[in-house]
């Protein structure tokens, strides 16, 4: 006989199951921010984040969700196809996916080919390094502000602007400083016009079902936000900076943080004053995305969708605002690895609920095909997180991978192409990385942090007995995942291969 326990989660799920047998699909609220570590008051920050905190305490709340690469491109190709950077053979911002990969499904073309509305507002695929704009196949309609600069965010206002009250920024983004703080609507720059649009699209599709793709610009610099969302903070009282590199970790983990602060050769010592208000910045445009955030949620209750919409919210990577002397992405620390991820499904999630499984970004397609109750596609390589979603398991998988090239930049170079990759892997308690040649595939350097015991990565533990068994576990795993020759295989040009029939779009 089962145990009771057993017993009675059958028989929940087996009444869900009859409840649902005739239901309608439910719909799809996809929602993503760019370059948001997890700086959200669900996870503990100070950040004003009251709509974000409201979704979490509807849905589940993972801990620890990582992105497979800390770059725009790479990350959203992969959660996007549901194959990992290596499959695509995409690791820069300069090659769109289509390029190498031209039959590939994508998430939201798999709904669109299974009967649903499909629509995208904002920044979900990567948009003006690529001569593709987006992705038109994905989508039932033409996307809306998905194809733009993030420096040309410049606020649109009826006569002059008003003055900037941000002094410090030491360069520009573009046609707008690095910081900049006008007293202006939501709807001047570029997120408050994507929430307008989405609002409306809400309404449009009443009916369903439909996948919903919103895409903010936001906390990406410019650090731009309104300067109402500034006055939510006291920049002497935001947590204090540790810029200091950690002890023994190799040069090549780092990089130049070229996006904030310029080129190497151009740039000035920053000033204390500078760093302040960058921070400031960055969570204004948190607490601004946020509202933004909100203003979906409202519609979704208005319009009587909630009760049947799965909502997914997500950021592409994570975020360095100065910790180990870094800015921006590109590394394979925690802070650019992990993000955010919320994900609320009627009548399944635990309201509130919290998990501290290991899950990927690549996980997304396959989660949100189960949710839905679609057909899996073949070949994806994620895994479907519904079962921690619905608290019957602890943990899906093992381990976390992650990774990024040098040069970070590498495709601006002359060479075209990767120098070394440095390939990573989060287990339970420690990040393991390799960072091996990209031609021979010989590990050059090696890097192991104990996020048991130090969650900011700031010693490199690579040679502590201590940790040599979860060293050795954590090197098997990343054998498993990247092979040393592989890589080399592609210097060589004899990989990645072109995906066969089975694994292209329906």
């Amino acid at each position: 006989m089962l145990p009771m326990r057993r017993l009675c989660l059958f028989l929940v799920m087996f009444l869900a199951a009859v409840r649902t047998a005739g239901a309608a699909p439910p719909n799809v609220l996809f929602i993503m921010a760019d370059d948001l570590r997890p700086e959200l008051a669900a996870y503990g920050s100070p950040a004003v984040t009251p709509n974000l905190d409201r979704l979490a305490a509807r849905g589940v709340r993972f801990e620890r969700a990582y992105c497979q690469q800390a770059l725009c491109n790479p990350s959203r190709s992969s959660m996007l196809t549901g194959r990992r950077p290596d499959t695509l053979g995409i690791w820069s911002n300069e090659t769109h996916f289509r390029e190498v990969n031209p039959d590939v499904a994508t998430l939201p073309g798999w709904f669109k080919a299974h009967g649903y509305q499909a629509r995208c507002a904002g920044k979900i695929f990567h948009n003006w390094h690529t001569a593709m704009h987006g992705d038109p196949g994905s989508w039932s309609a033409p996307e809306f502000l998905h194809y733009a600069n993030h420096g040309d965010d410049v606020p649109l206002v009826t006569g002059p602007l008003p003055p900037n009250l941000a002094v410090h920024s030491p360069a520009r983004s573009g046609h707008v400083p690095l910081d900049d703080c006008r007293d202006v609507s939501d709807e001047a720059t570029y997120d408050g016009r994507v929430a307008a649009e989405a609002v409306r699209l809400l309404g449009e599709l009443r009916d369903g079902p439909f996948f919903l793709a919103v895409g903010f610009w936001k906390p990406h610099a410019p650090f731009n936000a309104p300067k109402r969302y500034w006055d939510l903070y006291d920049r002497d009282r935001l947590p204090p900076l540790d810029p200091a590199w950690p002890s023994a970790a190799p040069e090549i983990a780092g990089h130049a943080s070229t996006e904030i602060l310029g080129p190497p050769k151009q740039r000035q010592p920053l000033l204390p004053a500078q760093i302040a208000e960058m921070r400031h910045g960055y969570f204004a445009a948190v607490s601004f995305m946020d509202a933004q955030v909100g203003k979906l949620l409202d519609a979704l209750d208005e319009n009587g969708q909630a009760s049947n919409t799965v909502i997914v919210f997500v950021s592409d990577h994570g975020y360095h605002l100065g910790e180990h002397g870094l800015w921006a992405k590109t590394s394979n620390f925690d802070f650019d690895a992990r993000v955010p991820l919320l994900i609320s499904a009627p009548g399944v999630s635990r309201a509130g609920g919290t998990t501290r499984a290991l899950v990927e970004l690549v996980d997304l397609f396959p989660t949100l095909v189960d949710a839905c109750r679609l057909p899996m596609p073949p070949a994806l390589e994620g895994t479907s997180l519904m079962p921690l979603v619905r608290g019957e398991v602890d943990a899906v998988k093992p381990a976390a991978f992650t990774q990024h090239p040098r040069p970070a930049y590498y495709e601006r170079e002359p060479a075209k192409r990767p120098a070394a990759m440095g390939v990573s892997v989060r287990t339970d308690r420690i990040r393991y990385t390799e960072w091996r040649d990209w031609t021979t595939g010989e590990t050059i350097a090696r890097e192991l942090y104990d996020n048991a015991a130090d969650p900011t990565e700031l010693t490199n533990g690579v040679d502590d007995p201590a940790l040599l068994a979860g060293r050795e576990a954590a090197a098997r795993l990343l054998a498993a995942r990247f092979p040393p020759t592989k890589h080399a295989a592609a210097a060589a040009g004899r990989w990645p291969a072109p995906m066969n029939a089975a694994e292209v779009r329906p």
